[in-house]
């Protein structure tokens, strides 16, 4: 079944899936399932409630809000009334909050808690057209002129219901894939956001074409990790429901490895900094055992990586591999995916480039993950890897119906059903972007003989030394990021002599190898000026730059105190690395390493 509008969904859903536990979510400790009957129930309720506060078709309602069940409710709501929903990440601070209101002339918005409405309250004087908030969470009384709990809507929807059965139908059958259904807000690496506008037939491309090539179904349980106001993880969600997956909702980053546990996904979606933290914690495991059992994880990992290795070249692992395996895997690596829940069919990745050796380790550990590519702009997905056709290294094959090229420069070039409509309120954001039908990406990379797209950097954060040389810094971060002893890291050198490394070390593999040479501190800060722990880290970052050319060779790094957070401003909410910010924030400690 293929879908027109996301007003699709919905049917298909009543249609096909009528299921006991449609989405899940914990409440006081326990786990609850709403069914599919009592989710299309609200969804109707609060689409007919909608018109009580005269949200009209095409008008924008805001949702700022962790994920949750009333997320995916109101925005099914919003767009089955022909209505346009504008997703705000929770963590955002109240001015820019104010800006996407502003920018976007959303008539109400949608908060989760009380502390969400407090961002919204100061800036209305200034935002006269949004006529309503509404209040997941609301308090027994006490909310401020033009707020009210949600319940009110759903009461107001419900009656309207009564009144005219027919009325909820009527709305959503006018809508046409040509509709605008999204404003989503870029993360802006530079600058202010703009307003990506997305209609009904931009996501139902490519949830189609998604649904074709990556085996969703009705017995799929899924964990909501990333946020819901991210491109990514929103197209996921309605191909998951398009399928009729069961959809469970993290309670909160923190609670994600506990939550996989109790829930038992056989499908997550997530971005690699997931995959990292996880990589790195269990080599930490590993390197405080015992020798045996060190050794016994080592030679699970060389049976594994040969394994994996057969299976993606699509031919028979040697014949010790094939006997050694079923043992090896047993003792180290089932223990791994329990873990994640034990029963995990694959994981999708995307966001950010995925390192090829972290990859290759989780094949090993026999967890696979599909990586892919895709903007905002593109729906998103561009690319991906599927069960059938993996290339590590790469962000898998173009999706069904749309089309890629590589321009002359090597920037990737799209066109298809899945292109945005363009930037809301910004014709020359929107007339640079897409030339002759072609959206340009701002990214480069390379299509191999078989088809696999390959990403190189970002067109726009490539340096360029004073030497004349182009680096580009995301293959360099990515590799300093395989060590374990390193978090983050952020490539500086662009119109200067050489390049040089912000490095945010890893805070407990660092505290660990201080109590393991017995180096004493009082603070982190004071532990990583101390000369041994420079000295490891200069050793790391010289072993992984063996083998590159030298002007793409870090000389010089500076070892920060605290990871980079997107509440500090340093990263976006979808945890790209804001270079502009850091490189003015950190001018001192940059400076300091180009002095002679």
């Amino acid at each position: 079944m293929e879908i027109r509008t996301v007003c699709d969904i919905l049917t298909h859903l009543e249609a096909h899936f009528r299921k006991p536990d449609l989405l899940r979510y914990k409440s006081d400790g326990a786990w609850r399932d709403i069914s599919t009957d009592e989710f299309a129930a609200t969804v109707r309720s609060l689409s007919l409630g909608l018109e009580s506060i005269d949200v009209g078709p095409g008008e924008r309602v805001a949702i700022l809000s962790e994920n949750r069940p009333e997320w995916t409710a109101f925005d099914q709501a919003i767009l089955n009334r022909g209505a346009v929903t504008v997703p705000i990440y929770a963590t955002l601070l109240t001015e820019q909050v104010r800006f996407i209101l502003d920018n976007s002339q959303s008539k109400a918005i949608v908060v989760s808690t009380v502390a969400q409405m407090e961002k919204v309250l100061p800036v209305l004087p200034a935002l006269p057209g949004l006529r309503a908030i509404i209040v997941l969470d609301a308090p027994a009384s006490g909310l401020p002129a033009r707020a009210a709990p949600w319940t009110d809507l759903l009461r107001a929807g419900e009656a309207a219901h009564r009144t005219d059965p027919r009325r909820f139908e009527a709305a959503r059958s006018r809508v046409v894939t040509d509709d605008l259904a999204s404003i989503l807000y870029t993360s802006g690496t530079t600058g202010d956001p703009k307003g990506v506008m997305l209609t009904h037939g931009n996501f139902a491309s490519n949830v189609n074409a998604t649904l074709r090539i990556i085996p969703f179904s009705e017995r799929d349980v899924t964990l909501s990790i990333l946020p819901l106001t991210h491109v990514f993880e929103r197209m996921v969600e309605f191909a998951y429901l398009a399928a009729g997956a069961t959809i469970a909702y993290a309670e909160s980053i923190d609670a994600v490895s506990q939550n996989l546990l109790e829930i038992r996904p056989t499908v997550v979606a997530c971005v690699p900094r997931l995959f990292e933290k996880v990589h790195a914690r269990i080599l930490d495991t590993v390197r405080a055992a015992p020798l045996v059992r060190r050794l016994i994880f080592g030679l699970a990992l060389k049976v594994g990586r040969a394994k994996a290795r057969a299976m993606l070249a699509g031919r028979k692992a040697p014949l010790l591999v094939r006997l050694l395996h079923p043992l090896t895997d047993r003792l180290v690596f089932a223990k791994v995916r329990e873990k994640l829940g034990g029963r995990l069919r694959f994981m999708i990745s995307g966001s950010a480039p995925l390192s090829p050796d972290i990859a290759e380790f989780f094949y090993a550990a026999g967890i696979r993950i599909l990586e892919g590519y895709g903007l905002t702009e593109t729906s998103p997905v561009v690319a991906v890897n599927t069960l059938e056709r993996t290339r590590l290294g790469t962000v898998g094959p173009i999706i069904p119906g749309i089309e890629v090229k590589i321009a002359p420069d090597g920037e990737i070039l799209v066109r298809g059903p899945n292109v945005m409509k363009g930037y809301f309120r910004n014709e020359k954001a929107t007339r640079e972007a897409i030339k002759d039908g072609w959206f340009y990406t701002g990214d480069i990379g390379l299509i191999d003989a078989d088809g696999f797209l390959k990403i190189t950097d970002r067109k726009k954060e490539v340096l360029k030394t004073s030497g004349g040389k182009m680096v580009a810094p995301q293959p360099i971060e990515n590799l300093l990021k395989t060590d374990r002893l390193i978090s983050q890291a952020v490539l500086i050198g662009d119109r200067r002599k050489f390049i040089s490394v912000l490095i945010v070390p890893d805070r407990a593999s660092i505290e660990s190898y201080a109590k393991l040479k017995q180096i004493p501190y009082r603070t982190f800060e004071d532990l990583i000026k101390d000369p041994r722990i420079i000295d490891l880290i200069r050793r790391r970052i010289e072993a992984k730059m063996a083998g590159l050319p030298s002007y793409e060779t870090v000389k010089k790094f500076f070892l920060l105190p605290r990871e980079l957070t997107p509440e500090s401003g340093e990263l976006t909410p979808t945890l790209k690395v804001k270079r502009r910010v850091v490189e003015k924030k950190y001018a001192d400690q940059i400076e300091s390493m180009y002095r002679e």
